[in-house]
């Protein structure tokens, strides 16, 4: 019997993966369920495709509309809350937590509070409620297995030895494309500049994370929980070439890496098989043709959202909300034209230093801090 898959987040660069590898794993997988936005066409193609008869639509067009896009066989889940409803109405062996942002936090928490397997690319939702996932899925029983190409492979490694036996988790950062831009230049950037990744294809708003290196920030909080590492075992290292993917040391000295081509389809296939391996569509690492791998220190001083990682995750509590929250709408905000680049990560860094932040948040204190950040975002913007 093949083992069924929920795909959050269809029509992303990562859901668009996840179906890559599916395709390829067809004889032991099944997709069930198809969840998307408002790109309803695409995701009804993909439905087609893969004869999914079970589709999730939060937003878009009129229901009217929608309806007639799809079968009239089709189960059709209809408005905020229908990830939540899929995953309530279509037994599944395997989540896919492909939304980006604060938006798949709710169908998340209801996979793990379902006691699914989650292979979660979803770092959102870690960020603002880890505090809350991880105890959760203790309970439940739910499996979560890092889809994000750096903590894939830092799971991968702590199976080299035993948790308390490690010293340092070194996260690997391409350094995006404004790594070897001066100061002059780095105040005209534009949003072109901002969207062309020098080593990996993702969607827009994950770019622009990886631009200003915000993408590494949300990932010290996710590793601080998915884990339970103290802020000081998490370093962040600047490795252009996007080949190792993340180290750990040991405290013996040793260091485990892994190594591979950038492409998400490897640790999406992982976190599906795990802890099988199977045969991927990917490209294979040709170690014959690597001419060097260069690995130095991050620029706090030019990318100042590093620190704020550091911060949130020693800090903990509601303030990783805002520290996501604010992000996702200085980001907004940077792709409407109304901030500079420059302005994401000091926007993000205002609005977490006047946070009262909440140390033991319920979800409701959680997602309040959300919206506060990003009300605080837009109303420091006309102070």
């Amino acid at each position: 019997m093949r083992k069924r898959v929920v795909i959050l987040g269809s029509t992303g660069s990562i859901g668009r993966g996840c179906l890559d590898v599916l395709a390829h794993l067809s004889a032991e997988w099944e997709v069930v369920g198809l969840a998307a936005g408002s790109r309803w066409a695409d995701v009804s193609e993909q439905a087609q495709r893969f004869s999914v008869s079970s589709i999730a639509v939060t937003n878009g067009a009129c229901p009217e509309d929608l309806k007639s896009a799809f079968p009239k066989s089709a189960r059709l889940f209809l408005g905020p809350d229908a990830m939540v409803q899929l995953l309530d109405e279509v037994p599944c062996d395997c989540v896919v937590a492909a939304v980006v942002g604060a938006k798949g936090l709710s169908a998340t928490l209801r996979a793990v509070e379902l006691g699914r397997r989650v292979a979660l690319a979803n770092k959102e939702a870690l960020v603002i409620a880890g505090s809350l996932l991880i105890p959760l899925a203790k309970r439940t029983g739910a499996t979560i297995i890092p889809v994000d190409s750096e903590h894939s492979a830092v799971f991968q490694a702590l199976h080299a030895g035993k948790r308390s036996e490690v010293r340092t988790v070194y996260l690997t950062a391409s350094g995006g494309p404004f790594r070897t831009w001066t100061d002059d230049e780095m105040d005209d950037i534009r949003l072109e500049d901002a969207l062309r990744h020098p080593t990996w294809s993702m969607g827009p708003k994950i770019t622009i994370d990886s631009a200003t290196m915000m993408n590494k920030a949300l990932e010290i909080v996710e590793a601080r929980w998915l884990f339970g590492l103290a802020p000081e075992q998490i370093k962040v290292v600047v490795h252009p070439e996007s080949i190792i993917h993340s180290l750990v040391e040991f405290r013996d000295g040793s260091m485990i890496a892994q190594l591979g081509t950038p492409d998400m389809r490897t640790p999406i296939q992982y976190a599906l098989t795990y802890p099988d391996r199977r045969a991927c569509p990917s490209q294979a690492l040709d170690l014959f043709s690597l001419r060097c791998l260069t690995l130095h220190p991050p620029d706090v001083e030019r990318f100042p959202a590093l620190r704020l990682g550091y911060e949130v995750a020693a800090r903990g509590g509601t303030s990783g909300a805002v520290l996501n929250g604010a992000n996702e709408a200085a980001v907004e905000l940077f792709q409407q034209g109304t901030i500079h680049y420059r302005e994401i990560a000091k926007s993000v860094e205002r609005v977490l230093s006047v946070h009262e932040c909440v140390e033991s948040p319920t979800l409701q204190e959680l997602l309040a801090a959300d919206q506060w950040a990003r009300h605080e975002v837009t109303r420091c913007l006309v102070c």
